[in-house]
């Protein structure tokens, strides 16, 4: 028996996304996530106009005048869902966790290929593959992924973009839409740390995450159709003025004592962490992978409306 105050929580994302679907996204979404090919669908008489290429010859000299091939495009289509469940996705400084966010971003997209009728599998990971739910359709299928990302209790607290994308391909064998909801903050095996180093933060590793994982990335990507959706926080790009903070890292326990009321060492991590997001952001690009970024302070409608856009844009231009 599912508690009350998980059904509640459910119902509440399930309202707030299903809305944003049936008024906006529906349609570009069917827009920017095509079928694989076209299936014959009939023969029909010739009307001007029509691509001379189509002609059934068969047919037309059969019945003595030109006769057309009908196709249609092969639209049902897979999503796959890979939910970042670390530890640091529990972090959140405006009401709203990365965790959440998460859930929210899952939901839109999941109620999106419901309604074009296509099915959606959920792989939830740490530093491991917590939890693989296999492709289905259907609403309570979609309420089932919602509550697994929402309320889902990993094993572990660590990141490996690499373990999830792996399952990922031995799990999927024809190609499929791959959306890996992640806030790219993890140590990479190693941690790029040598000995009787200093503790570092893992929001500083966000780069070295994705450089690690960079060659896995790229055959995911040429496999299937790869979005990477990063969620992030305002505290994780700019640290708030707050004086001297003891700082638990949520994925490797260690603990770091930062000097918020410096402004010069809040500057210098902010340019940090500005560079970060820029290397991020090119490695997505020359890796051919279309990725956004969603933060927990900020509505994602506008942010996922614009995203669809110009992917759709981009794709008309090919």
């Amino acid at each position: 028996m599912i508690p009350r105050e998980i059904l509640k929580k459910i119902r509440q994302i399930e309202i707030r996304t299903n809305r944003l679907v049936s008024e906006t996204l529906a349609g570009q979404y069917h827009s920017v996530f095509k079928g694989q090919g076209m299936n014959f669908d009939e023969v029909r008489e010739y009307q001007p106009g029509d691509e001379v290429r189509s002609i059934d010859w068969n047919v037309t000299a059969r019945m003595n005048h030109p006769f057309v091939k009908k196709f249609v495009e092969e639209r049902e289509l897979t999503v796959m869902l890979l939910v970042d469940v670390s530890g640091s996705g529990l972090f959140g400084s405006s009401g709203q966790s990365k965790r959440e966010l998460a859930a929210e971003i899952a939901s839109v997209l999941a109620f999106s290929a419901i309604r074009n009728n296509d099915k959606v599998g959920l792989i939830l990971f740490s530093d491991e593959v917590e939890k693989f739910i296999p492709p289905r359709k259907g609403r309570r299928h979609v309420l089932r992924v919602i509550r697994e990302v929402l309320f889902f209790e990993p094993r572990r607290r660590g990141t490996d973009l690499n373990t999830a994308l792996e399952f990922l391909m031995r799990v999927t064998s024809h190609r499929a839409i791959a959306v890996l909801i992640s806030d790219f903050i993890g140590a990479p095996i190693d941690s790029a740390r040598g000995p009787g180093s200093r503790p570092r933060p893992q929001m500083m590793l966000l780069e070295s995450l994705a450089q690690a994982s960079l060659p896995m990335l790229r055959q995911a990507n040429r496999r299937h159709d790869l979005v990477a959706v990063q969620i992030t926080d305002k505290y994780e790009l700019e640290l708030p003025n707050l004086g001297r903070l003891v700082l638990n890292d949520a994925e490797t326990g260690e603990v770091v004592e930062i000097n918020t009321g410096d402004a010069r060492k809040r500057e210098a991590f902010a340019k940090r962490q500005e560079r970060a997001q820029a290397q991020l952001a090119r490695l997505f690009r020359t890796s051919g992978i279309d990725a956004i970024q969603l933060r927990t302070d900020r509505p994602y409608s506008v942010e996922l409306a614009k995203f669809f856009e110009t992917r759709e844009r981009r794709r008309l231009r090919v």
